[in-house]
């Protein structure tokens, strides 16, 4: 009986477009999925928007939308990201839709609802102090409230769990919290909240028996590091501050109005929190799916040889390696076989990805440049392992990876030998017994299975085919690979048969035997065990490549390529097409081109001439002299976000500014500006930081860098000074070119 697997990626926000880390996780799954059907297994593939929470409401109103249209328009775009890439999904849905309403509620009910036979209820009701913003006269979602974390104490972390060290936490529990929207303190207000009870004994007991115990049937084989990271969460120990973690804690499930999402059964006004209903879009798109193919719901995940598995990165194991699997369990529902967790992807040497410094990668932008993207979905295979390891994107690196591997190596052998076939023997192959015997016996396990060949055979026991075997076992152990998600090792084991594969051609000097009539058999076999071997290669290489698999299978004249027919030959006579070739090379300028970085645009006057033509401006001093773009560059200027703004004592012209530049921790600043600006007008604004500039020691303190402002040359004639405001859109730490 076929394996029955349902499968997900994590659900990306609907607030933008796909970067590439969405990429890289689609096409890992993408990768395994496609391995697993061309085995016979049928695998059920969906995702969905996650819609819900107040940044979607927030964006939704800036750009003039309702929250229901902005996440439409929002969603009509990722089809081309989709298709471009060739992700396999089976469904696409959204977590506004119908479907995960209702089951979202229906969970919710069944955990509130336990008996006092099944242990009683997991919902528990309280009133709590939550933070408000003053001056937005909102209660602040976790998101929009940063602060230093209450346990590692990294700087400008959110107000629902640590990026740094990966604790849990309540907002109310940072230290020096600010609002995220306005940048002023917020306040504590009551409100009466919703809470899921973790640290109930029977979710404890559960939830260390699920991760902890991979041999237990049912139970997740997790990543040994993620499994050792859960760990961490159940053990009450003492942190190198004095403090304690006390292991698992119960997890708000509700937000106030205003809010978009979901709301609460029996409770107006209160909603649920996006993180309860976002996993139940798993479940809502893959009903969705069903009942358009006419498949009953309940009975599908009632299949006891079901298998569920969910590809996720490693920011947000927590809620699905805790909040998930428990919701499921109590709410009778099925939990997941395992979850997939991998690392984050850097982009030339670990450089944080920035589009403004040239250092993103944009998946629309590569394709635009007419870049393969089976290039980037065999280069990403080719980095990726079953571990939870961060992976880098170097330019000079996919280059070389590419050129060499799929168009040195693997492309070229189908071209080294097709010719000859086509030109001399009217397409036809000829027989390869020994290579078809031998890859036969081969896959029967060699001389510890049972053969399936007669190995009393004169011509196999005199004429191994060490290349047959080679890749018969390449086979193999790629298959080993692709079901442990090791992409990283299959392509390795591949381009090694390939090296085989392109040393047996070199061994056979095909294009000197084409010059003598009397070798033509020879000519005929050795091509046509070249092709045998492309084929096989090909089916090794079509969960990455599935385009290029596909014109091959159009070139060699077959149906499918798959896992059932690997250890099996073309028969002499069949007839292939012509050749043609299957991939070009990545060029230099195309990789400049995606990572281009924005120059700065050279001032000119109204006559187009330079600006050192231009004796002065009305600011009153003259141009400076002309530097270049190299002198420029050494000044790091930054967006930076004023979080506090306070006089200073003994000063009549400075300002101590606090400014969050993006770094993780906070700057102070002095700045004379004190007579154009009261401290509190400018808490909450952003403006321009010379962000390298060396500290100066001050009589009231350190001042780690200079904000920028702008003044009139002649002071007396023309007072003031204003510091510079960027636009709405720009974020702290933000580089200005």
């Amino acid at each position: 009986m076929s394996r029955q697997l349902f499968v997900t990626t994590a659900l990306p926000y609907a607030n933008a477009g796909f970067h590439i880390g969405h990429m890289m996780e689609y096409i890992q799954a993408d990768t395994w999925v496609r391995f697993q059907r061309m085995q016979g297994v049928n695998v059920d593939f969906v995702c969905a928007d996650d819609t819900h929470g107040a940044p979607i409401m927030i964006a939704a109103e800036k750009a003039g939308k309702t929250p229901q249209q902005f996440v439409a328009d929002i969603a009509a775009g990722r089809k081309q990201y989709l298709d471009g890439f060739h992700i396999s999904f089976d469904n696409w849905h959204s977590t506004d839709a119908p479907e995960n309403h209702e089951m979202a509620r229906e969970i919710y009910r069944k955990l509130r609802d336990l008996s006092s036979a099944e242990g009683g209820s997991l919902i528990e009701v309280r009133t709590i102090e939550q933070f408000f913003d003053p001056q937005k006269n909102m209660f602040l979602p976790d998101r929009y409230i940063k602060g230093e974390c209450p346990k590692c104490h990294a700087k400008d972390q959110y107000g629902d769990n640590c990026e740094v060290c990966g604790s849990v936490y309540a907002p109310t529990d940072l230290i020096n919290p600010f609002s995220v929207l306005s940048g002023a303190k917020p306040e504590l207000k009551n409100s009466e909240h919703f809470f899921f009870k973790l640290s109930d004994p029977r979710c404890v007991e559960f939830l260390e028996d699920w991760t902890q115990n991979p041999n237990k049937p049912g139970n997740p084989k997790l990543q040994p590091e993620v499994a050792n990271k859960i760990k961490e969460w159940f053990t009450v120990r003492t942190n190198p501050d004095g403090t304690t973690s006390e292991g698992l804690g119960d997890w708000d499930i509700s937000r106030d109005a205003p809010y978009f999402g979901i709301e609460i059964p029996d409770a107006p006004g209160k909603y649920f929190y996006v993180w309860l209903d976002a996993p139940v879009g798993y479940l809502a798109s893959l009903k969705n799916l069903l009942t358009k193919r006419g498949v009953d719901f309940d009975a599908y995940m009632a299949n006891p040889d079901l298998e569920q598995y969910h590809f996720i990165g490693k920011d947000i194991v927590t809620f699905h390696t805790l909040f998930w699997p428990a919701m499921l369990k109590f709410s009778g529902r099925k939990t997941p076989d395992n979850v997939f967790v991998h690392g984050f992807l850097t982009v030339n040497n670990g450089e944080k990805m920035s589009k403004s410094r040239g250092t993103g990668l944009d998946p629309l932008k590569y394709l635009s440049l007419g870049m393969n993207p089976e290039w980037l979905r065999y280069y990403l295979a080719a980095k990726l392992s079953a571990r939870n390891e961060d992976i880098d994107f170097n330019a000079n690196d996919f280059m070389a990876r590419v050129n060499s591997d799929l168009i040195g190596k693997y492309v070229n052998i189908a071209s080294r030998a097709a010719g000859f076939i086509n030109k001399k023997f009217g397409g036809r192959l000829a027989a390869t017994p020994t290579f078809e015997l031998a890859i036969r016996y081969e896959a029967s396990g060699g001389t510890q299975g049972t053969p399936h060949v007669d190995m009393s055979d004169p011509m196999l026991v005199q004429n191994q085919s060490p290349l047959a075997a080679l890749l018969s076992d390449t086979l193999r152990m790629c298959q080993e690979a692709y079901e442990e998600r090791n992409t990283g090792l299959a392509t390795r084991l591949i381009m090694s048969a390939a090296d085989a594969v392109n040393a047996y051609v070199d061994l056979k000097k095909p294009w000197i035997l084409a010059k003598d009539p009397e070798q033509a058999d020879l000519l005929h076999e050795a091509c046509s065990v070249v092709i045998q071997a492309f084929r096989i290669l090909t089916i090794c290489l079509k969960p990455i490549l599935p385009s290029v698999a596909s014109e091959v299978e159009k070139f060699l004249n077959v149906d499918r390529l798959d896992w059932a027919a690997a250890h099996q030959t073309l028969a002499a006579g069949h007839v292939i097409g012509e050749y043609q070739h299957l991939m070009q090379r990545v060029t230099p300028e195309q990789l400049d081109a995606l990572f281009e970085p924005k120059e700065p645009v050279q001032a000119v006057d109204s006559a187009g001439e330079a600006p050192e033509t231009i004796a002065t401006i009305p600011g009153g001093e003259a141009i400076a002299p002309t530097i270049t773009i190299d002198d420029f560059a050494k000044i790091d200027l930054r967006i930076a976000k004023i979080v506090n703004c306070e006089a200073v004592e003994g000063s009549t012209k400075l300002l101590r500014l606090t400014l969050d530049a993006g770094e993780g921790r906070m700057r102070n600043v002095f700045s004379g500006i004190a007579s154009m600006y009261k401290p509190e007008e400018l808490v909450g604004q952003f403006t321009v930081l010379v962000a390298n500039l060396a500290p100066r020691k001050m009589k009231f303190g350190i001042s780690e860098g200079m904000v920028m402002a702008a003044s009139h040359g002649d002071e007396k004639a023309n007072p003031g000074i204003y510091i510079l405001n960027p636009w709405p859109g720009a974020q702290p730490g933000m580089r200005i070119h």
